[in-house]
């Protein structure tokens, strides 16, 4: 870039950035083309100094010189650990501008989810899902930009943001192709780790193009710079050094600069010896000099700023200075002048309501860390009372409570506890875990004590399991925990133990909690804890796990919600078992109250959690009783769309209603929910029961709809192949792979998978042939090599589906039984599978067994009836095999 182009040093940063400002131009010029536009993302990198604050602001010059909306923002350093900071600071703008009710319309559903996290509105007494509040905020910034159109989104510094900003960050920019926004992130190399750095690296990877990394001045930048400046008598050797002394770094150039002006040296070689130590003197140790030659009043109001970091006002500064104002605003005119504090740009960057900020983040930076410690943590205990008293609330004033220095003070660890609250509620659990954390530092007294590790615990829970492990036992280890909440801390601990794949610790620890109470509803509530988590085993972790169970289910009647839990977990049992359907639903309806869920056991309340109502459902889904299966499945859904759950447990909800779209026959819309549960999946984590549970039963949808290369393809694209996880997956994957074999053609393949299942199935008591239908499989597979164990087989299912009693499950062994005979007698036993199945509410079996009739009696009225269904169904792969036999005709009448 020319000196004509720049003629003085406001410009300076711009210099040598041809490149980056034709690449922003280009990206503004198709953005304002039209709606359609998809959106575009650049990110540009760089060390402290070289100007991405300055092509920030270029890009808000020509943006708004095209027409276009810019919301910017501006990550710092010392307000990383205040949670949705810098995404506020953005949407201040919009928010602003909106009244209350035009924000609740603008934002619908998602005003409760994310309105809290913007501050918004007050988040009231709830535990909110950090997954949802960040799907709420991804929904919340598109539906504002599409009211805004064109928009620009400039984050400077977002190696600075907030752990919570960045997770939005990563969410949004994946989903640009259908919203017309240019987003431009501006960050250094490193400064981050953890969870910020892989969220970054994800934002990084959303690019359309590499990332630019912007590079230092060349020498003649920098004479030309240092010409626009001094004027053109600069000779030079004086521009050579000027480029020595600051390796090319833009603000340093800048800077020194500055300093040989109010110096007045001359830009001759004689004097450019000169220039090492004015640019000591610009940075670092030397700024830190220079500010304190300014006055024991203008460092204090200095240090005072740099602790406030943001929304800087004279007034708050002299607070926390302890100086009268007329002193603040003298103070403020000498750091203005010494080039340390400047008065914000009001199309600059930054959105808050202060009148001074720091005229670059390494001022800031230098400033905070001259500040001596102790006088620092003085400082930031100041500053955290005056952050109360000026209305911003607990949760802003944390950030100055945890650098306070730990002194038995009782009032600052409810403080801390208060603000974790807040935290909570907001979807912040990693910023409610570090005040909790500080909390224990002070330390509490004993009575609190235990109670503190208790939420810590709670906080980490679904983050950080073996962690929470850790708190939780030292809870319980203390004084201070009693009575409910002594249980519930001890399920929570279980709930870890589970998560971090010690299950059977988890039980352990119920049991012997257990065995420490009398009879009574704390009693009762632990035992049907151990009971669940053995249930979700699938395997006798404790022996006569089923006669224990029955005994104590035999005196309850449903009066509490314990009780009604023992019901569910009874029913449960027996489907697994294979007992009697009616049994399993007299014992389900028995939990219900007036045919609902009993208040405390609703899908986001967290005494129970989301295992046992899918207990419940399932034990309908698998009795024939779609209806009430689905109307949970569907409440669950609901429940946790409406609260913002937008983490493991909606992905449980939609592969669940996904399963009681493909009992019912709906395989199109089965398919839907299953790909839309394994993208949630894909987010909470591999391998984890949840990912089984999506992936299983999708596979199994696809192989129900004939398409047997996608299926093949999703097993191998997530990973659905052994080692299984010892939970309960329904259906059982074992079983689902085998069938996945046979189709494929993998025949020997498909037979030791199927009989790893049969011992599997053996060594836990899973005999229902409708939940683990290994069986039946296995018996088409050897129908060939093994007609004699294939008929054994067959027939061992077929009373094993007559003791359970359901339509389905006998309407299922009889069409294996048909398959493997010829002649009138596999009419017959076709014909008797249909009669069963057309009563039963699975659509996709009974078309199949219509099929199979058709084919079986040589009835072209019969396959017309199952094409009909398999039509209905999406079954693609019935509609194509009836197809061919009515084309060909052969046989038929």
């Amino acid at each position: 870039m020319t000196e004509e182009q720049l003629p003085g040093g406001a410009s300076a940063h711009l210099w040598e950035r041809e490149e980056e400002i034709a690449a922003i131009t280009e990206a503004l010029d198709a953005l304002g083309a039209d709606h359609s536009t998809s959106g575009n993302l650049l990110v540009l990198r760089g060390e402290a100094g070289l100007g991405k604050t300055a092509l920030l602001a270029e890009t808000r010059r020509i943006a708004e010189g095209l027409g276009c909306t810019v919301w910017s923002t501006r990550g710092v350093e010392t307000l990383r650990s205040v949670p949705f900071h810098v995404v506020r600071q953005l949407l201040q703008p919009a928010l602003v501008s909106l009244l209350p009710e035009e924000a609740r319309e603008y934002l619908g559903d998602w005003y409760d989810i994310a309105g809290p996290a913007l501050g918004i509105t007050d988040p009231g007494d709830r535990l909110a899902d950090p997954q949802g509040v960040c799907d709420g905020l991804v929904a919340a910034v598109r539906r504002l930009a599409k009211r805004d159109w064109p928009l620009v989104l400039l984050i400077d510094d977002a190696h600075w943001a907030d752990q919570e900003t960045l997770a939005w960050l990563a969410a949004f920019v994946e989903r640009l192709d259908d919203l017309s926004v240019l987003v431009l992130v501006a960050r250094r190399p490193g400064e981050v780790n953890g969870d910020s750095a892989r969220y970054l690296d994800a934002v990084a990877a959303a690019a359309g193009r590499p990332v630019r990394t912007i590079s230092a001045l060349t020498p003649d930048a920098t004479a030309g710079l240092t010409r626009a400046t001094l004027g053109e008598h600069a000779d030079a050797p004086f521009c050579r050094e000027v480029w020595a002394v600051t390796g090319g770094n833009p603000y340093e150039t800048v800077e020194l600069l500055a300093k040989v002006q109010d110096s007045e040296v001359e830009p001759v070689e004689s004097r450019a010896g000169e220039l090492r130590a004015l640019n000591r003197s610009a940075r670092g140790g030397g700024l830190v000099t220079r500010l304190e030659g300014l006055g024991v009043d203008a460092t204090r109001f200095a240090w005072a700023a740099a602790i406030l970091g943001t929304g800087i006002s004279v007034g708050l500064v002299a607070q926390l200075a302890s100086m009268a104002v007329d002193d603040a605003e003298r103070c403020a005119e000498l750091l203005r002048s010494a080039r340390i504090l400047t008065e914000p740009d009001p199309a600059g960057s930054r959105s808050h309501t202060g009148d001074l900020e720091f005229v670059h983040p390494l001022i800031a930076t230098a400033v905070y860390n001259s500040i001596p410690p102790a006088m620092c943590t003085a400082m930031h205990g100041i500053a955290a009372q005056i952050v109360i008293d000026d209305g911003r609330g607990i949760a802003e004033a944390s950030r100055h409570l945890l650098k306070v220095h730990p002194d038995d003070d009782e009032e600052l660890v409810e403080q801390l506890r208060d603000a974790a609250k807040e935290h909570l509620a907001v979807g912040a659990p990693d910023a409610a875990r570090r005040c909790l954390e500080r909390a224990l530092l002070e330390p509490p007294v004993p009575e609190v004590h235990a109670r503190v590790l208790y939420e810590l615990g709670c906080a980490t829970l679904l983050t950080k399991p073996a962690v929470t492990i850790g708190h939780l036992q030292s809870a319980l280890g203390m004084s201070g925990l009693a009575g409910p909440e002594r249980v519930d801390a001890v399920f929570r601990l279980s709930q870890a133990l589970l998560h971090n794949d010690q299950l059977e610790e988890a039980v352990r620890t119920v049991e012997a909690e257990a065995a420490r109470h009398e009879e009574g509803p704390a009693r009762l509530r632990l035992q049907a804890v151990q009971f669940m988590w053995e249930g979700i085993a699938g395997e006798a972790v404790s022996p006569r796990r089923s006669e224990r169970l029955a005994d104590l289910v035999a005196t309850c009647t449903g009066r509490d919600n314990s009780e009604r839990a023992l019901l569910m977990l009874r029913g449960f049992d027996l489907l697994i078992q294979g007992e009697s359907a009616e049994e399993v639903v007299e014992l389900c309806d028995r939990a219900l109250v007036n045919g609902r869920l009993a208040p405390g056991l609703g899908w986001t309340d967290t005494e129970w959690g989301i295992e046992l109502l899918l207990m419940l459902a399932n034990s309908y889904v698998y009795t024939d009783r779609l209806d009430r299966a689905e109307s949970l499945y569907n409440e669950g859904l609901r429940a946790y769309e409406s609260s913002g759950w937008s983490g493991g447990h909606l992905a449980l909800a939609h592969a669940y209603v996904g399963l009681g779209h493909r009992r019912r026959g709906r395989l199109r819309d089965a398919e839907t929910s299953l790909r839309e549960s394994l993208r949630i999946a894909e987010r909470v984590g591999r391998r984890l029961p949840l990912y089984w549970t999506a992936t299983c039963n999708l596979v199994d949808t696809l192989l129900a709809r004939g398409h047997v290369q996608q299926a093949w393809e999703t097993a191998e694209q997530y990973g659905f192949a052994p080692p299984y996880p010892s939970t309960i997956v329904m259906p059982d994957p074992r079983s689902v792979r085998g069938r996945l074999l046979l189709a494929v053609g993998r025949t020997k393949e498909a037979v030791n998978e199927l009989e790893a299942a049969e011992k599997a199935a053996a060594a836990r008591g899973h005999f229902n042939p409708v939940v683990v239908p290994w069986a039946l499989d296995l018996a088409r597979a050897l129908a060939g090599e093994d007609p004699a164990r294939a008929a054994q087989l067959a027939g061992d299912a077929r009373r094993q589906a007559e003791r359970f009693g359901t339509d389905t499950a006998i309407g299922e062994a009889l069409r294996c039984a048909a398959a493997l005979e010829t002649g009138q007698r596999q009419v017959r036993l076709a014909s008797q599978a249909v009669a069963y199945l057309e009563a039963s509410p699975c659509q996709y079996e009974h078309a199949a067994a219509r099929v199979e009739y058709g084919i079986a009696a040589r009835s072209v009225a019969e396959l017309n009836r199952g094409l009909a269904l398999a039509r209905s169904c999406g079954a693609d792969g019935l509609v194509a095999q009836a197809r061919e036999v009515l084309d060909t005709g052969r046989g038929l009448r």
